[in-house]
Parts: structure tokens; C-alpha cells; sequence
């Protein structure tokens, strides 16, 4: 594809912008689509958005952003209005222009894991879950009261990462990220009728999906969670086609 002046500009803020995947996937969907438009990653270390985002927002050309770590939180109060699960979660992966030229966000992260979840065949509907890491550090106390404010039919609680007694297991840290990071469970406490999930997605066979994969255990990759944020980020950024463009 050619840029030129009248290209629309979409991008990725985070840090590290190396190993992330969406550049390639929405620029292949672009030309598959004939849009004039290209996605392009920025790298902001984390405490120098704020100094960032005064200059994306003077960028009149630049229509979308998808933020990733480690600025999801630190993203929200640098917009004029948030989406409905981004007011509960605190925290922000999308953001597009408002008609006023401003910003607006919503969180996508959450409803893009179920849809991976529900595509390789494991709704987690009724489904006892476990979720290893919540972020930033210290948010468990936070999250597990947003949630039980947000659905009060819902149990939940928070303690040691054991998966005994859990249908589904995911890992939402950043270890397996990195070649030689530590495993975020003891592999030893998994049974084989239980679905591991991992929501890292390079390398998509992480060491914790390889050791559940070993014991028998169904696994669902950070991949499949990639491809739903972003078909849900496409369509919150106005991209038609997107699911005939990535089929």
C-alpha cells in the first residue's frame, strides 16, 4: 500500500511495541479492505504518556489508538469520556475521536477473552474461574469489590493462586511473556478436565500452555484473545468488515 496525505493514521501505544501483533493484523486487514489507512506502533515508557498523548492528540490525522501495557490505566484520565466497562474496570484499550475532536475509550480486554473462550468452544457461563493477576498490582481488593458491586449474583474472592476446585484457569500476569519466567501456578495442581487459558499472545504456546497441554488439559491461547479484542476494537473504531477481512 501506498501512504500518502490523505491516509488515516491508527496506532499502538505501549512498551515494549517489539513483540506485539496488531500492526501486522490491522495493516493486512487495511489492504485487504482498500482502506486508505495504515497502523503503526509507538513505544512510550511507562510514566511519559501524559507527555505523549499531548502530542497524539494534535495528530488531526490519527483517528484511533489501542493502548496496551503499560497504560491502561494510566490512559483514563487523559479522556473526555469513558464507555460503560471501562467506568467499571478502570481502565481503557481502545480510544477513538469524539465529533469534538477529543477522546473517548472503552475496555475491550474482558469481552475479547470470552469471545476466544466461546469460539474454541468453552463458555464460561456457570463456569467456576480462576484469574491469576488483575493487572497492577494491589488491584485484587479493588477488582473483587467492583465486581461483586457490578454483579451481585456473583461470587467471588481472592487468595493463593491454586487452580483445585476451578473449571477454568487463566493467566492474566506477564510471566511467559519472557523466555525463563517463572510459571504463575504449580502445573503439579492441574487435572486434566480443567481449560487453562494464557492472554499472553506472543508466544502463543507459552510455557504454562505447554505444561497443560503435557497433563491433558483443553487450552485456550492468548492468540484466540487477541482476535477478539480486536474485532471488537475494530468495530468501536468504525472498521467495516473486519471478520470478512480476517476470515
Amino acid at each position: 500500500m501506498t501512504v500518502t496525505g490523505s491516509t488515516r493514521l491508527f496506532a499502538i501505544v505501549g512498551a515494549p511495541v517489539a513483540p506485539l501483533r496488531s500492526p501486522a493484523l490491522f495493516n493486512a486487514a487495511f489492504a485487504k479492505l482498500g482502506h486508505d489507512a495504515v497502523f503503526v506502533a509507538f513505544e512510550v515508557a511507562q510514566g511519559e504518556l501524559p507527555a505523549a498523548w499531548a502530542g497524539l492528540t494534535r495528530l488531526r490525522n490519527l483517528d484511533g489508538i489501542v493502548i496496551t501495557m503499560p497504560h491502561k490505566q494510566a490512559v483514563v484520565p487523559l479522556l473526555d469520556a469513558l464507555g460503560p466497562t471501562a467506568k467499571v474496570t478502570g481502565s481503557v484499550n481502545t480510544v477513538r475521536r469524539t465529533a469534538s475532536g477529543g477522546w473517548e475509550g472503552d475496555m475491550f480486554d474482558g469481552e475479547g477473552f470470552r469471545d476466544g473462550l466461546e469460539r474454541a468452544g468453552h463458555p464460561p457461563r456457570g463456569a467456576a474461574i480462576l484469574q491469576i493477576g488483575c493487572g497492577a498490582a494491589g488491584r485484587a481488593d479493588a477488582l473483587a469489590a467492583a465486581l461483586a458491586a457490578g454483579f451481585p449474583a456473583l461470587a467471588v474472592s481472592f487468595g493463593p493462586p491454586s487452580p483445585r476446585g476451578h473449571d477454568i484457569v487463566v493467566n492474566a500476569t506477564p510471566m511467559g511473556l519472557h523466555a525463563g519466567d517463572p510459571l504463575p501456578l504449580d502445573p503439579a495442581e492441574l487435572v486434566a478436565s480443567q481449560i487453562v487459558a494464557d492472554v499472553i499472545p506472543n508466544p502463543e504456546i507459552t510455557a504454562l500452555v505447554a505444561a497443560a497441554r503435557a497433563l491433558g488439559c483443553a487450552t485456550v491461547t492468548g492468540q484466540l484473545m487477541h482476535e477478539g479484542q480486536a474485532r471488537l476494537a475494530a468495530s468501536y473504531l468504525g472498521i467495516d468488515g473486519w471478520e470478512s477481512a480476517t476470515s
